[in-house]
């Protein structure tokens, strides 16, 4: 009989593929996927470190599996990802119902730690590698209409906010004809849509063909898969990376461009590389070269010794920019950064409001644009149903808009015409053409 597998991914979409590569290596132990924790032989969180709260989640969720664990004494219960590198003592004294301790760069030895656990110890393997990139090992890709597809891992960068280099190891690049073979196998399985991925998709390089070189290659492919990427730094952003995507129809016209701070004095303290003022021109040409194109970016709000003018100057870039959207929070100090060194002297109160007015600019200027595509017409890439309300279908256009379509007889997977008809800051709201 196989055994159960419930597996639970929080964080970015880095963790959601490395949740299909376990599975897929659980797979071969004979495991199967459920979606009732009740049920499962195993129970694995796969972590994120990145703000304080994501990891607060992860104790809730303990706290949930604990019960299930207390009607069910053979479960195994394991923390992976970035959590299980940057936490792992702390875990393993505060928390017994965890058997099972996993980093990032060691999930191909998952069935040896379980034979441990079973064997009647705690196992815990958190080797960051040096060339771990797992491109031998197909995913487990489970919807069978897009997918995440690594080309890289780890980061260079060292933001002084950021715990990823060293929950994630150094930047190492997967080889060229593995990521083109992983895409002729998903055309020849009739996926839609991939997404390529690394921490910095930016600085790819593998015998002399960089990111540009790589996205090109795989958008021909298939000219009729949607090709995505996430995400780019904009130290690196490149001239020819965008006129690849102007090129390139199946390149999807959306640039995530992570701004972090509209001070350049705050981008110093940061170690982000560039100055406003850099970031700026690179939009602008992004916009020139590529018209149309949306574009989303990360805020931090409340950076250490961050004041009032600096607060300003992000509030500005955002309305200079005009972004489509945004993801924005609170500066959250992670032990073990640059930034943990430096006074946390912005007053919590002070980073809410901040944060909120920025939350308020940013949503106002989304509602604009948006509504400028009322009564235009767009192609959108049925995903599901809408659980709100099942007479309709959700997807989204090239350009990452999220679309509610007043239509249930279209079937996942169909790219169809529609006419937006309403929207609000997050959503729009559309009719299908016949």
């Amino acid at each position: 009989m196989n055994k159960k597998l419930y597996i639970e991914t929080y964080g970015c979409q880095m963790n959601l593929a490395d949740t299909e590569i376990v599975s897929a290596l659980l797979f071969e132990s004979n495991f199967e996927l459920t979606n009732h924790p009740e049920e499962a032989n195993l129970i694995l969180i796969n972590t994120c470190s990145v703000r304080e709260r994501a990891e607060q989640r992860i104790y809730g969720r303990l706290g949930f599996i604990k019960k299930i664990k207390e009607k069910n004494k053979n479960l195994i219960v394991g923390i992976i990802g970035c959590m299980a590198e940057r936490l792992k003592e702390k875990i393993i004294t505060d928390y017994p119902i965890v058997d099972l301790i996993i980093g990032p760069d060691e999930y191909r030895n998952v069935t040896k730690y379980l034979e441990q656990v079973e064997s009647g110890e705690k196992a815990v393997g958190v080797e960051l590698s040096l060339s771990e990139t797992y491109e031998d090992i197909e995913q487990f890709h489970s919807n069978g209409l897009s997918a995440w597809l690594p080309i890289m891992r780890g980061c260079n960068n060292f933001c002084s906010y950021c715990i990823v280099p060293y929950t994630r190891g150094r930047e190492r690049s997967r080889s060229f004809n593995s990521i083109l073979n992983e895409v002729e196998k998903l055309s020849n399985q009739n996926y839609k849509e991939i997404t390529l991925l690394g921490q910095n998709v930016n600085s790819y390089f593998w015998n002399g063909k960089d990111f540009s070189d790589l996205i090109e290659t795989c958008a021909k492919v298939n000219r009729n898969i949607r090709i995505r990427f996430i995400t780019s730094h904009p130290k690196d952003l490149s001239e020819k990376l965008l006129h690849c995507i102007a090129d390139n129809e199946n390149i999807c016209n959306h640039l995530h461009l992570p701004l972090q701070s509209g001070s350049s004095r705050i981008l110093e303290l940061m170690n982000r590389k560039y100055t406003y003022e850099h970031y700026y021109d690179l939009i602008q040409k992004a916009r020139v070269i590529i018209p149309g194109i949306s574009i989303t970016t990360d805020i931090i709000a409340g950076f250490p010794s961050e004041n009032e003018e600096d607060h300003k100057a992000t509030m500005n870039a955002i309305e200079q920019i005009k972004y489509d959207n945004a993801f924005m929070f609170k500066y959250s100090p992670r032990e073990g950064t640059l930034a943990y060194k430096l006074e946390d002297d912005v007053a919590e109160r002070v980073k809410i409001f901040r944060l909120s007015e920025i939350i308020n600019l940013q949503q106002n200027i989304s509602k604009e644009i948006n509504d400028t595509t009322v009564g235009k017409i767009q192609l959108v890439l049925i995903e599901g149903k809408n659980k709100k309300n099942p007479e309709q279908m959700i997807g989204r256009t090239d350009n990452n808009k999220f679309v509610v379509v007043e239509n249930n007889e279209i079937k996942i997977g169909d790219i169809v015409r529609v006419k937006i008809i309403n929207s609000t800051s997050a959503t729009l709201f559309a009719k299908v053409l016949t």
